[in-house]
């Protein structure tokens, strides 16, 4: 068997490290950048530090900044056009997973046009030519869109969102920069962070999980488990700990996959516009102990990694309670909310929930294999 790994052409970590942009952006000879950003970073100031930058290197920028949470091919189709009037040649992506996602959209289809409908990038497309460069600057720890070669769009029409998964949308460039997190909302530190532990353990747990993904993967589970709670608490070295923790994460399941909690989020987020680490981390525990008669022994690594006390010495269903017991602890502790009607769900539409996430590229890497009224008892009891 062959695996394969694909990871950013440059990346830097720690605070403070966005002073490294105009250096990148030079070595590179790129002339003018198109931010795509969402309006809330704008009014927050986070845009600014970033266009202050580049006017200060005497850099020419433009600013497309209507993304929108869980972004539609809308929003992609405004921002082709946004890039070719701006006569922009490179994106910086300046948010967390929305304007990541939207930017890896806009990259391919300005090299790649026949894909410009949007729909037509679902899955694996056959694209020829690598995305214009795309410098990524995440705003939250969690997606880890800035080394992961998957981006997911919404269809407003269709009430579904799609996952599309091509190595020509990674970022060349990525900064992971701590300062740029803390400013965030603890609510959204919380749910972006769980949404990292959901792709850390997820990841591990996927059907094609290997050596060098599961040493990733246990790294993030315990990187961001230690450090998830000082992050949301406002704490700058926590929050470093976590913007590494889930680049780590992002690292292994680009290149492996994920899962049925993805797959089930997906839905969430078309019918509700739930935001996609809430409703991950709502579904993790139930999907987690769903899947653990499946799993080998995965979970007492899990739980070690959490830190659970004698996790090595545990009879196998004791630890596998203990890691999902751990997950739901953390969540509880971040203030995630505990059901899916806290966040919209209708007894009507789980039947189209659970088929949408059964049809979902990401519910085929789980490690057991659901059907539709598994998935729909799941919804149910989360």
């Amino acid at each position: 068997m062959t695996q394969r790994m694909i990871l950013n052409e440059t990346a830097w970590f720690g605070a403070g490290s966005l002073r490294h942009l105009p250096e990148e952006v030079r070595r590179r000879g790129m002339r003018k950048a198109l931010i795509v950003t969402d309006k809330a970073l704008a009014a927050a100031g986070v845009l600014k530090r970033v266009t202050d930058l580049l006017t200060a290197h005497q850099l020419a920028w433009a600013v497309y900044d209507a993304v929108v949470p869980n972004p539609t091919i809308r929003t992609v189709q405004q921002g082709v056009a946004a890039f070719r009037e701006a006569g922009a040649d490179y994106l910086i992506a300046v948010g967390g997973g929305s304007p990541q996602d939207t930017s890896k959209a806009i990259g391919i289809i300005i090299t790649n046009p026949e894909f410009e409908d949007v729909r037509s990038l679902e899955g694996v497309a056959p694209t020829r030519y690598p995305a214009v460069p795309i410098i990524a600057l995440p705003t939250t720890a969690g997606t880890a869109a800035e080394v992961t070669i998957n981006y997911v769009i919404t269809d407003e029409e269709n009430r579904r969102k799609f996952v599309c998964v091509d190595p020509h949308s990674i970022p060349k460039v990525a900064i992971i920069d701590a300062e740029m997190m803390v400013t965030m909302p603890a609510s959204l530190r919380a749910a972006t962070g769980i949404d990292a532990l959901t792709h850390a353990i997820e990841g591990y747990l996927t059907r094609n999980a290997w050596a060098m993904t599961d040493m990733l993967h246990l790294k993030a589970i315990r990187i961001i488990s230690q450090s998830l709670r000082g992050a949301v608490a406002g704490e700058l070295e926590s929050a470093e700990q976590m913007a590494l923790g889930q680049y780590v994460a992002g690292m292994g399941f680009s290149n492996v996959g994920l899962g049925l909690v993805h797959g089930m989020a997906h839905p969430l987020g078309a019918f509700y516009n739930v935001p996609h680490g809430v409703a991950n981390a709502i579904l993790l525990p139930q999907v987690m102990a769903w899947n653990a008669p499946c799993t080998g022994e995965k979970y007492r690594h899990i739980a070690h990694a959490m830190g659970v006390k004698q996790a090595d010495s545990l009879p196998l269903a004791q630890a596998r309670d203990a890691a999902v017991n751990a997950v739901r602890q953390l969540c509880h502790d971040v203030g995630i909310p505990r059901s899916l009607r806290e966040v919209g769900l209708q007894e009507a539409d789980i039947p189209a929930l659970a088929q949408a996430a059964l049809d979902d590229v990401c519910t085929g890497g789980n490690p057991r294999t659901p059907d539709l009224a598994a998935v729909m008892a799941l919804y149910r009891q989360s």
